[in-house]
């Protein structure tokens, strides 16, 4: 099984990477956001859970979504590996997701970091609020803060994994085939030195 985290701030096309990976590798997307709103639309234990804490206007407890993601882990056997997109956030999430995966005999392998500088994400995000209309993406100081939110936050996980070499750093400028050519390279290399220790 091989794991993948991607880490990219608002318009590095952390999007269509993802897809791209997921289509070529057969990996299983796995989005915090997409499973919390599955886990409370069918009102799972754990989704009510988290629907409790979000009423209240209070975030979602780690355990909570850990939980969650191991849920995810035990009804796709099958997946060659998972995609963690926007997850984990903060040092304590990433420990707890290695706990976990070590348990699920697995680990992450990579964490991919796509870095584009603030002056392409600001013309990228406010051309996207152009055509989309997301109103998060037409107010350049809203688009600051984000990925001013982004750095904050992304900083202390890739302290993290870099402690294991888990971190790469692709630079999101270029056309999506360069980009995602280079993530493939990068993944092809890691999965052989996998094969190679396994054989």
């Amino acid at each position: 099984m091989f794991n993948i985290i991607l880490f990219g701030p608002p318009g590095s096309g952390k999007g269509t990477q993802s897809a791209n990976l997921i289509s070529k590798y057969g990996l299983k997307h796995l989005s915090t956001g997409d499973l919390l709103r599955s886990e409370i639309t069918l009102q799972t234990p754990l989704g009510i859970e988290a629907k409790n804490f979000m009423d209240k206007g209070q975030l979602v407890p780690d355990e909570v979504v850990i939980g969650m993601i191991s849920t995810a882990l035990e009804t796709n056997p099958e997946a060659q590996g998972f995609l963690f997109d926007g997850f984990p956030r903060t040092d304590a999430q990433a420990e707890a997701l290695d706990k976990l995966l070590t348990l699920k005999k697995t680990s992450i392998a990579v964490m991919f970091a796509l870095d584009v500088s603030e002056d392409e994400l600001i013309k990228r995000l406010l051309n996207r609020g152009q055509s989309s209309g997301r109103s998060d993406d037409v107010s350049e100081n809203i688009i600051r803060s984000r990925i001013q939110e982004y750095e904050n936050k992304t900083k202390p996980v890739a302290d993290y994994y870099k402690r294991f070499n888990k971190v790469i750093h692709i630079k999101g400028e270029g056309t999506v085939n360069e980009i995602f050519e280079f993530l493939s390279n990068e993944i092809e290399k890691r999965k052989e030195k996998i094969q190679a220790t396994v054989s």
